[in-house]
C-alpha cells in the first residue's frame, strides 16, 4: 500500500526538514490544483528560505532593507506562479487577483484571448477584468457592447468612465460611435429596402434620409433615442477625423427625429444635435466661424459657479484642438475663476501655456494670486523650453 500524501509530507519533515516538507506539500497542492492553499504554501516557503517566522503576525516583521526586497521579490514569484497556473485553468478573474501585484498583464491578455465566451461566467470574468481592472479597457468595452449590448455599455461609461480625461475615453467612445453608427445604418437600409424594395445607394445617414421624409413619419425612429443621444454626447472627445465625420452623420439623423426624441442637454447644446453638429463642424474645419461664435456667445454668457464649467471648458476645448492655443490660454485665465471645480474638459494652464509656447502669461497670472509655487514652474518650464 503506498503512503499518502500525509505520510509522505511527516516522512519529508522528519528525514529533511521543514523546506523539504513544505515542498512536498507544494508538490501535492499542485498535482490536485488547490491554488489558494498553494499560495500559502509558497509563501511560507519563501518566508522560511529566507529565516523568517513561517507565519507572518499582527506585530509585523522588523526587517532590514535588504530582507524586505528579498521577501517582496520572492513573494511577487509566489504571486506570478499561482496567478499563472489560475490562467492555465481559465480562471481569469482569480488569476488577475494574483497577478495585478505582479504588474505583468501579458499573461492575462494572451488568456482573454484564448478564452471561450461561449461560458458565461467566462464572459463576466473577462470583462471585469479587461474593462473595469483596466487590462484592456477597449477590449473589455468592445466585449460588452457585443455580447450585453448598447444599453448596459453606455449605462457603464456613463457610470464609470465619462468623467475620465478625455484620452482615456476616447477608445471607448469610438467603439460606441462606430457600434451604434454600423447598427443604425443597418435598420435604417432595412426600412429603406422594405419600403422601396431595394437597399439605398447613397454612403452616409445624411444622404439617405435626406430626400425620404417618410422614414421619420408618425414620429418613426430607427435606434433608442436616448442611446443616440448618448453616443453623440460622449463623441465630443473624440479627434479622429474619420471619427468625428461619423459622430457628425448621427446628429444628420437626430435632428429630423420627432422633438420630442431630441432630449435636451446642458448649455451650450440645448439643441441637441444642431448644436452638436456645430461642434463636430469646428473640429472638421467646416462652417467653423458660425460654430466658433455660438460656443463663444455661450461661454460668455454663462455663469460659472450657477451653471457650471461646460460652456465655457467646451469654448476654450475647441479653440485648443482647432490650433489656437494662445487665444484659448486667454479664455481660461479670464474666464475661469480661483477655486472653480472644472469637469476637465479643457486642457489646464499648464497644458495650454505648452501648446502656445507662452509661459510669461501663466506666470503672471500666478504672481497675481500670490501662488509663487506656480509662478516658479511658469518660468522653468518657459527656460526648459526656449
Amino acid at each position: 500500500m503506498s503512503a499518502s500524501p500525509y505520510d509522505e509530507i511527516r516522512n519529508a519533515l522528519d528525514e529533511k526538514g521543514a523546506e523539504a516538507a513544505l515542498e512536498r506539500l507544494s508538490d501535492q497542492l499542485r498535482q490536485e490544483k488547490k491554488y489558494y492553499e498553494l499560495f500559502e504554501a509558497l509563501k511560507m516557503l519563501a518566508r522560511l528560505r529566507l529565516g523568517l517566522p513561517l507565519l507572518y503576525n499582527d506585530l509585523g516583521d522588523e526587517l532590514t532593507e535588504e530582507k524586505r526586497n528579498q521577501l517582496e521579490d520572492a513573494l511577487i514569484e509566489v504571486c506570478r506562479e499561482v496567478g499563472t497556473l489560475l490562467l492555465d485553468e481559465g480562471r481569469i478573474r482569480e488569476g488577475w487577483y494574483y497577478l495585478r501585484p505582479v504588474g505583468d498583464k501579458e499573461p492575462v491578455l494572451r488568456a482573454i484571448r484564448e478564452a471561450d465566451f461561449d461560458e458565461e461566467d467566462t464572459l463576466d470574468d473577462v470583462i471585469e477584468v479587461a474593462l473595469h481592472e483596466g487590462v484592456d479597457q477597449e477590449l473589455g468595452f468592445g466585449l460588452l457592447l457585443e455580447h450585453h449590448g448598447t444599453c448596459n455599455a453606455i449605462t457603464t461609461y456613463e457610470q464609470q468612465f465619462a468623467g475620465l480625461s478625455p484620452a482615456k475615453q476616447q477608445p471607448l467612445a469610438a467603439k460606441l460611435l462606430k457600434h451604434l453608427h454600423e447598427e443604425l445604418t443597418a435598420t435604417l437600409k432595412a426600412d429603406v429596402s422594405h419600403q422601396e424594395g431595394s437597399d439605398p445607394t447613397e454612403p452616409t445617414l445624411a444622404e439617405i434620409i435626406e430626400p425620404r421624409d417618410y422614414l421619420f413619419s408618425t414620429s418613426g425612429y430607427h435606434i433608442d433615442a436616448s442611446h443616440l443621444a448618448a453616443t453623440v454626447r460622449f463623441a465630443r472627445v473624440l479627434d479622429d477625423p474619420e471619427l468625428v465625420r461619423l459622430a457628425l452623420d448621427l446628429t444628420a439623423y437626430g435632428r429630423r427625429l420627432d422633438p420630442q426624441l431630441q432630449y435636451e442637454q446642458p448649455v451650450p447644446f440645448t439643441d441637441t444635435y444642431p448644436h452638436n453638429a456645430l461642434f463636430f463642424q469646428a473640429l472638421l474645419g467646416e462652417n467653423y466661424d458660425a460654430a466658433m461664435q455660438h460656443f463663444r456667445e455661450k461661454a460668455e454668457a454663462s455663469d460659472i459657479r450657477r451653471e457650471g464649467s461646460l460652456a465655457i471648458e467646451t469654448y476654450i476645448s475647441l479653440l485648443a484642438r482647432t490650433g489656437k492655443a494662445s487665444e484659448a490660454l486667454d479664455v481660461a485665465l479670464r474666464m475661469i475663476p480661483e477655486g472653480v471645480h472644472t469637469m476637465g474638459i479643457a486642457p489646464t494652464l499648464a497644458e495650454l501655456s505648452n501648446a502656445s509656447g507662452d509661459y510669461e502669461k501663466l506666470a503672471t497670472f500666478c504672481q497675481k494670486r500670490d501662488d509663487m509655487l506656480g509662478f516658479i514652474t511658469s518660468l522653468l518650464q518657459s527656460k526648459t523650453k526656449s
